[in-house]
């Protein structure tokens, strides 16, 4: 719990590149249920998020500046057992932020204790590095199928999967059903 504020904290991680949607509509339905978002990145600084879009016609997404966000602590100082749950967003950030070991701490931590955790896009990046997802069904983009496939994964093409605390969507326009579910289940671990 915040001691400054009474509410349940839960962890958004994002970096340089995190998509503007996938990050902010989590961000303020935590806020609307009474949680305490906490952005964490690789620096406790401000990082530029991204617009992406893939237009009619077109192969590849395209990407263009967003929101900047400030992360409230660095992922080497996170006390994971003080956060309700974990937001991975998607993004081009997740690439790059796979390879912080210290987040790689933490999503296991989340993982293995089972506390609700969501991802988002390319989010499933970051645990799939981490060694999370093997036997699990996950939801994300097609373009990273074959990343959740090759840790063992199933990919599934679907709004919202939920695989024990583990709950994905493809992209932004999957937040209504999995973050809808996520912040249920952390509602539920809030009022054990």
């Amino acid at each position: 719990m915040s001691q400054s504020e009474g509410k349940a904290e839960v962890l958004i991680v994002i970096g340089d590149a995190s998509e503007t949607l996938d990050t902010l509509y989590p961000y303020h339905r935590l806020r609307e249920s009474g949680f305490e978002p906490v952005p964490c990145g690789p620096e406790a600084r401000r990082y530029q998020m991204v617009l992406h879009e893939q237009p009619p016609g077109w192969d590849l997404t395209r990407e263009w500046e967003g929101y900047t966000i400030q992360a409230k602590v660095a992922f080497r100082d996170v006390d994971p057992e003080r956060y309700l749950g974990l937001y991975l967003s998607g993004g081009r950030a997740p690439e790059v932020l796979r390879y912080d070991e210290d987040l790689m701490r933490l999503t296991r931590y989340f993982f293995e204790s089972g506390k609700p955790v969501a991802s988002v896009c390319h989010g499933v990046l970051i645990a799939a590095r981490a060694g999370c997802l093997e036997g699990r069904r996950v939801a994300t983009v097609p373009k990273c199928r074959f990343d959740v496939e090759v840790v063992g994964a199933e990919f599934v093409d679907e709004a919202c999967v939920v695989d024990g605390n583990l709950y994905s969507g493809r992209t932004y326009d999957d937040c209504g059903p999995f973050v809808g579910a996520w912040v249920g289940a952390l509602e539920k671990a809030r009022a054990e």
